[in-house]
């Protein structure tokens, strides 16, 4: 199915949409409206967090961990390979939990040496 005909099945009235939605990758994802992390009141969110999630090799690039970010600070890049803005991340490690190769690592701040 391509994406044009899935994404008009996917639009369909409430009645008439399937129940359960089948993606194998992000790349089946319909277009869905996210706002982009920014600058808030108080600073960046990187800046009090606890654990810092690293992406090791081994990640298949399945684009699970952008599906799930709830911040939207996974970004694919053009090789197709992922990166996290660090700066906005919490360090929630639902990346990590819902990484399907394990290929994300939560590392406490303190373990990392960034000078």
């Amino acid at each position: 199915m391509s994406k044009s005909e899935k994404w008009k099945k996917i639009n369909k009235s409430r009645k008439e949409r399937p129940k359960l939605q089948d993606y194998k990758n992000w790349e089946e994802l319909p277009p869905i409206p996210i706002s982009l992390p920014i600058e808030g009141s108080i600073g960046s969110t990187g800046d009090w967090r606890t654990f810092r999630p690293v992406i090791k090799e081994g990640c298949n690039q399945c684009g699970i961990c952008w599906m799930y970010c709830p911040e939207g600070v996974i970004r694919r890049k053009e090789d197709g390979t992922f990166e996290i803005e660090l700066e906005y991340c919490k360090g929630c490690g639902i990346c990590g939990k819902e990484c399907p190769s394990n290929s994300i690592e939560m590392i406490r701040e303190s373990d990392i040496n960034d000078g």
